[in-house]
């Protein structure tokens, strides 16, 4: 199987490049460090590094406490972070700066990743989430190099795919030093398909706080935004929401409403813009940093690394990538922040997370834009029920803590020997 899988990835090499051009045309970005792709690197080689691989955004933000607790407790080894994505790149640098080193993560073939571990060296791999890479994994063990699995989530579609390759999979999984699964139904799913000994830590994505800073940046944009308008945020929304939620907004009746539209994806901002635009509704830019006319029906959020901040200045959110089929997006820091929470049908990828959000009272689940327009117009009328949505968001927030702790005991064994901080 893997000897196939090793033929296959070869043939898909043409389709790849074709794939990094075609991204590149509504994200140029995606031309730039084309080689690190391959394995060549211009960065400073490594020695004892910490290798963490988030794939892209939502991976990035999720390691911001392990990162922050390894820094604190492994103050001499340096930490290396890769990903798949411009705009995961991008976000490590916004979240860390200096501190850490970013690259991307080699496709996988055998030759690529002998050069990215060559020349990094690491000591210890953590692949955030589930981004399983055969040739990576079963490389790294050959070379004695302990991989772990962590914040591992696996939704029933993605297992199904994952079985249909049942040997290679396998294989990979028992290659990884340990697996933390977020819930015990993701556990469940990975043992299926053949991994052992997963231990069950919960989401590291609650234990993202609000930097004191994001939340003066939410004061601030509130003030722009107008104290005594009514405030909704669409926040992460994807590509085709933007029209339900703008028909929804269409029906509620809501004096001085305030809509702010933050796309999950920068590429697209100029994309939601024209659909305004076409649409003939009134809106500014968040770059724009001017205050908002009482004529704007519409603040387009065209900037990254501020969903914090977002949070903090609007009155309620709905957490986007829901009302379509595509998964959802994570609304734990909507809840850290206080704000009540609306989100659509479709959330198998934070499935535990918005049960629980729902079942605690600081979420509620709507079915479509129709009902989306209603909750919002319900909600923004009621602020006794805002307060009681927003409380509860916090204390289901504040239960769930705890994940990052409980990884770095998993790790504690693969990082013996190392000279501690005082973390």
């Amino acid at each position: 199987m893997r000897l196939l899988y090793n033929i296959l990835i070869w043939l898909a090499l043409p389709g790849i490049l074709w794939h990094l051009f075609r991204r590149s045309r509504r994200q140029p970005e995606y031309l730039e460090h084309v080689a690190e792709r391959f394995g060549r690197y211009d960065i400073a080689p490594g020695k004892d590094v910490i290798w963490i691989h988030a794939v892209s955004v939502g991976e990035t933000r999720a390691a911001v406490p392990l990162v922050r607790r390894l820094r604190e407790r492994y103050p001499d080894l340096p930490i290396l972070l890769t990903h798949m994505t411009p705009t995961g790149r991008a976000t490590g640098e916004e979240l860390f700066g200096s501190a850490v080193q970013r690259c991307y993560l080699p496709y996988d073939y055998p030759f690529a990743v002998r050069r990215f571990l060559d020349h990094f060296c690491p000591k210890v791999g953590i692949v955030m989430e589930t981004e399983l890479w055969p040739n990576l994994i079963l490389t790294c063990r050959g070379r004695g190099i302990p991989v772990f699995l962590m914040n591992a989530r696996l939704s029933e579609k993605s297992a199904a795919g994952y079985g249909r390759v049942r040997s290679l999979t396998e294989e990979t999984l028992r290659s990884l030093a340990g697996i933390s699964a977020q819930t015990d139904a993701d556990a469940a799913r990975l043992e299926s398909l053949g991994a052992l000994a997963v231990e069950v830590t919960g989401n590291l994505k609650f234990d993202i706080a609000p930097l004191p800073a994001q939340l003066e940046l939410g004061r601030r944009l509130r003030a722009l935004f107008g104290a005594d308008r009514p405030v909704f945020l669409a926040a992460s929304t994807r590509e085709g929401e933007e029209q339900i939620i703008l028909d929804a907004l269409g029906k509620v009746e809501l004096p001085g409403l305030l809509a702010v539209l933050v796309p999950r994806h920068p590429q697209r901002f100029d994309e939601v813009a024209e659909l305004l635009q076409r649409r003939r509704i009134r809106f500014q830019r968040r770059s724009g940093e001017l205050p908002v006319s009482p004529e704007t029906r519409v603040v387009l959020g065209d900037s990254m690394g501020e969903m914090f901040a977002y949070y903090a200045a609007c009155d309620l959110a709905y957490v986007g990538g829901s009302l379509l089929p595509l998964g959802g997006q994570n609304l734990i820091e909507a809840c850290a922040v206080g704000k009540p929470v609306l989100v659509g049908p479709h959330t198998f990828n934070f499935e535990e997370a918005t049960r629980l959000a729902i079942d605690a009272g600081a979420a509620r689940r709507v079915g479509d834009g129709t009902e989306l327009g209603r909750e919002i117009e319900t909600l923004l009328g009621d602020a006794a029920a805002r307060d009681a949505m927003g409380r509860a968001g916090r204390e289901f927030a504040a239960r769930h803590r705890g994940a990052t702790e409980r990884v770095l005991r998993l790790l504690q064994p693969a990082l013996a020997g190392v000279t501690s901080g005082t973390g």
